[in-house]
C-alpha cells in the first residue's frame, strides 16, 4: 500500500512524518498490533504490504501530520481520536472537523475482487516484487531501482524506461539547481512543458524544496500563460524549446518569451527561464503538414533548432544540471503547507488558482488511485491525461508514484500516426489499467471497431473515464469493444477542487449502470438540494453538494479567499457546492447531469444538457452533440442543439426530424429541440471541455464572445456561425 511510499519515498518527502511522539492511545480489542511508532526516519519506497496503516492525527497544537506504521493486520475498521478509542466503524470513518481523524486501514480487507485477473508479464527491469512484507523491506532498494515509468513519445519510435532511482537523481539535481538560484520555501514556480519526463522531474523538484508549482498546459497562448504567472507571482519559469503534438508543431519557447515580455510590461520580472532542449531527442513527423484536425494550417511546419535567447534569464536545462549533486535532502513541511496551485476556468472569465496542500492532497490522491483502480503491484497503468490538468497531477504523477506504480507517460495524441495509437501502446506494454476521457472515447468511436480489434487488449482489467459525464453509448462501446465485455468500468466524478475522485464505482465490487458515476468514495458525504436549499431524499434531481470535507479538498483560491467562499459555500451555507447537477435513482446511484449553468428550464421542466445530448448521440449518424438554452418568448427557454456527424453521414431535413423524434421519445414532447445545427467541430478547451458560453452566443447570433484564447481551435467559432440555421427554422 501507499503508506511507506507516502511517508518515506525520497522522490517526494515535502511532507513530514510525525516528528513527535503521537498521543497515547488504546489499541482496539480487535487488533494485536503494537503501538504506533513515534519519530521515524524516512526510508526508501516500499510497495504494498498487508500490515501497513496510515492516518492523520490531531496533535496538541491543532495541526495535522502524516503518521505511518506497521503492525499485525487489523480485523475491523478502527478510528482513534486524540488518544481516545472510538467504536469500530462500518466502512471508512467520516472526516470530522476537517482532517483531525486518524484512520487505520485494514489493507487485506480492501483488496477488491476483480471480474478477471489479468496475467501481466512485465519487462525484467520492472518485474513484480514479492508479497512478503519483511522481504519487501529487505529488497526495497532493489525494487526502488527496478520499478519504473515508461515514457512514450509523440512518434512510436520515441520511448524510454525511467526507474524510480533515475527519477530521484534528476529530481535532486534540479532541486539543487533551483536552490542555488534562490528558489526557497513558498516561492512560486511556473511550469510550461510538454508531456515528457522532465515535466515530472520539475514538479517533484519544486515540491522537494518546499516551493509551489503552478503548471500551465503546454499549448496555452502567451496571454494565458502570463495571466497565470502574474496571478501566481511566479518569477521562475521552466519550459521546453518546442513539441510535436501529432503533426502539429507548438513552439513553446517563443510563447514563453512572449509571456515573459508581458509580465515585464506589467512590472513583474521573471528572473529565470529554464529551457529543456527537447526537439533534438524526438522524431519529426514524416508528413509535416502541421494542420489541426479540421485542416487549418498552423504557423510553422518545421523546427529549425534555432530559438530566441536572452542570456539574462534563459538557461539550458542540460547545462544547469550537468554538475549538480544527485543528493538533495527534502525540506520538512507541515501538512497544511501549499503543494501546488492549478488554474481552472471561472464563471467570471478570470481563471482561479486552486490551491492544494501537502498532507491532505497526497493522502487522497494516493488512496483514490489505489482503490478506484484496484492497483496491484504487477499492474501497468496508463492515463492519457496531460499533467497540465488536475487529472495529470493526481493520476499521472502523484497517485501512481505514491503507490510505487509502473505507469505510462504519453506525449502524443490518440490519432497520430494512426487511429490505433492507444491500443498499440496497451498491447506493447501489456497495460492492465487504462484511464481516458469520454471525448477521446467518442473520437475513436467514429473510426469504428476495426482499429481496436487489430490489437491484443487482453491484459486490460479496468477501464476508467474522467473529465465529464460519459453517455451510455460511449460507455457500452468502451466496455464491449475495448474491454471485450470482460473488464470493470470506472466512471469517475471529481473536480480540480476536490483533488481526487469523490464519486466512483470500485472495480469488481460495484455493479455499474452505464453513464452513472455510482456511489461516493470513502468518507465523501453526498447530498442533493433543490433551488431553495432543501435536501432531496430518495429519488430526485438537484444540485450536487457535499456535507463534510475530505482530505483532498482545495484550501483556497490563491490570493482571493473571499472568491473561494463565495464560489463554493455561499449558495448553500454549510455545504460545498460542486456547481454540478445530479440525479439519484431508486437504487441510490448518482448520475451527474452536468454543470448547473448547463441546466435548461423549458416550459417549467428542468432538463440537463446531458439528458438531451445522450438522446442525440443514440442516433447512428451523430458522433457528438452539445445542447444549450436559447431564449424563447413563450417557453422561456428552448433547446438549441449542435451535432457533429459520424464520418460519411450527411446533414439533412430527414436527419433533423429523426433527431427531434429521438429526443421526444427518450425524454418527452416538452424536450423537442427547436433548433438543430450542423457542427463540424465544437469549441473546446485544450482539456477537451466544451465552452458552452460560446455556443450560447452563437445560438442567439451574438459575436461578443469575450476571451476565447483558451480554445484549442478558435477558428471553429466562425465555422459554426456560417452553419447557423435561418431564424424561424425549427
Amino acid at each position: 500500500m501507499f503508506p511507506r511510499a507516502l511517508a518515506g519515498c525520497p522522490l517526494f518527502a515535502p511532507y513530514r512524518l510525525a516528528s513527535r511522539t503521537l498521543p497515547t492511545h488504546t489499541e482496539p480489542p480487535c487488533s494485536t498490533a503494537g503501538s504506533l511508532p513515534g519519530k521515524q526516519p524516512p526510508s526508501p519506497c516500499v510497495p504494498t504490504c498487508g500490515g501497513d496503516r496510515v492516518g492523520l492525527t490531531s496533535l496538541t497544537d491543532g495541526r495535522s501530520r502524516i503518521s505511518s506504521g506497521m503492525g499485525a493486520p487489523h480485523r475491523d475498521w478502527s478510528v482513534w481520536r486524540s488518544g481516545e478509542p472510538c467504536a469500530a466503524a462500518q466502512g471508512w470513518a467520516r472526516m470530522r472537523e476537517g482532517l483531525g481523524t486518524l484512520l487505520i486501514l485494514p489493507v487485506h480487507l480492501l483488496r477488491l475482487p476483480q471480474r478477471r485477473r489479468s496475467s501481466v508479464t512485465l519487462p525484467p527491469s520492472i518485474s513484480s516484487p514479492t508479497r512478503d512484507p519483511r522481504a519487501l523491506m529487505r529488497s526495497s532498494s532493489a525494487q526502488f531501482c527496478r520499478r519504473g515509468r515508461l515514457t512514450v513519445g509523440n512518434d512510436p519510435a520515441d520511448a524510454e524506461e525511467v526507474t524510480y532511482a533515475d527519477l530521484l537523481k534528476e529530481v535532486c539535481r534540479l532541486a539543487n539547481y533551483l536552490k542555488s538560484k534562490g528558489v526557497a520555501k513558498g516561492d512560486k514556480v511556473a511550469i510550461y512543458m510538454p508531456m515528457i519526463k522532465e515535466l515530472v522531474v520539475a514538479m517533484l523538484a519544486v515540491a522537494r524544496i518546499g516551493a509551489v508549482h503552478s503548471i500551465v498546459f503546454g499549448g496555452y497562448s502567451a496571454e494565458s500563460l502570463s495571466d497565470r504567472m502574474l496571478d501566481a507571482e511566479a518569477r521562475v519559469l521552466i519550459t521546453a524549446d518546442a513539441v510535436w503534438r501529432g503533426a502539429k508543431l507548438i513552439h513553446l519557447k517563443e510563447i514563453a518569451d512572449d509571456a515573459i515580455k508581458i509580465c515585464k510590461e506589467k512590472e513583474q520580472n521573471v528572473r529565470l527561464n529554464l529551457v529543456v532542449q527537447h526537439m533534438k531527442n524526438v522524431t519529426a513527423p514524416q508528413s509535416v503538414t502541421n494542420g489541426a484536425a479540421n485542416g487549418n494550417p498552423a504557423k510553422k511546419t518545421h523546427f529549425d533548432d534555432k530559438v530566441t535567447w536572452n542570456p539574462e534569464v534563459d538557461v539550458w536545462w542540460h547545462d544547469a544540471l550537468a554538475y549538480m549533486s544527485t543528493e538533495c535532502p527534502p525540506l520538512w513541511m507541515d501538512t497544511e503547507d501549499p503543494l501546488f496551485m492549478l488554474y481552472t476556468s471561472g464563471s467570471t472569465g478570470k481563471p482561479k488558482g486552486v490551491l492544494h496542500t501537502i498532507g491532505g492532497y497526497m493522502l487522497y490522491s494516493a488512496t483514490t488511485f489505489k482503490y478506484s483502480f484496484d492497483y496491484q503491484p504487477n499492474d501497468v497503468y496508463f492515463c492519457t491525461a496531460d499533467i497540465g490538468w488536475i487529472t495529470g497531477h493526481s493520476y499521472v504523477t502523484y497517485g501512481p508514484l505514491l503507490n510505487n506504480a509502473t505507469s505510462v507517460l504519453f506525449e502524443g495524441v490518440p490519432t497520430y500516426p494512426h487511429t490505433g495509437r492507444f491500443w498499440e501502446i496497451i498491447e506493447k506494454y501489456k497495460v492492465s489499467k487504462f484511464y481516458t476521457a469520454p471525448t477521446a472515447i467518442r473520437t475513436l468511436m467514429k473510426f469504428g471497431d476495426d482499429p481496436v480489434k487489430k490489437y491484443d487488449l487482453s491484459s486490460l482489467s479496468v477501464l476508467g473515464s474522467v473529465g465529464e459525464p460519459i453517455n451510455p453509448e460511449a460507455w457500452l462501446w468502451y466496455y464491449k469493444v475495448v474491454g471485450d465485455s470482460n473488464v470493470s468500468i470506472v466512471d469517475t466524478f471529481w473536480q480540480t477542487e476536490t483533488g481526487g475522485h469523490v464519486i466512483t464505482p470500485l472495480p469488481g465490487a460495484t455493479p455499474c449502470k452505464p453513464g452513472s458515476a455510482c456511489f461516493p468514495f470513502f468518507g465523501v458525504d453526498v447530498a442533493l438540494l433543490d433551488e431553495e436549499g432543501a435536501e432531496i431524499k430518495g429519488e430526485g434531481e438537484g444540485y450536487l453538494v457535499f456535507r463534510r470535507p475530505w482530505p483532498g479538498i482545495m484550501r483556497t483560491v490563491y490570493g482571493n479567499h473571499e472568491r473561494f467562499e463565495t464560489t463554493y459555500f455561499k449558495k448553500f451555507p454549510g455545504f460545498y457546492c460542486t456547481g454540478d447537477g445530479a440525479r439519484r435513482d431508486k437504487d441510490g446511484y448518482i448520475w451527474v447531469t452536468g454543470r448547473i449553468d448547463d441546466m435548461l428550464n423549458v416550459s417549467g421542466h428542468l432538463l440537463s444538457t446531458a439528458q438531451v445530448e445522450s438522446a442525440m448521440v443514440e442516433h447512428s449518424s451523430v458522433a457528438e452533440s452539445a445542447v444549450v438554452a436559447r431564449p424563447h418568448t413563450v417557453k422561456g427557454e428552448c433547446l438549441y442543439c449542435f451535432v457533429t456527424l459520424a464520418e460519411g453521414c450527411e446533414f439533412s431535413d430527414k436527419l433533423t426530424a429523426e433527431l427531434k423524434n429521438k429526443v421526444r421519445g427518450r425524454i418527452g414532447p416538452f424536450a423537442t429541440p427547436d433548433f438543430i445545427q450542423l457542427a463540424p467541430g465544437l469549441p473546446k478547451t485544450r482539456s477537451g471541455k466544451i465552452m458552452r458560453r460560446v455556443l450560447r452566443k452563437i445560438a442567439v447570433g451574438d459575436r461578443d464572445f469575450g476571451d476565447i484564447s483558451t480554445l484549442a481551435d478558435p477558428s471553429i467559432v466562425e465555422v459554426l456561425f456560417q452553419h447557423r440555421p435561418k431564424e424561424g427554422k425549427v
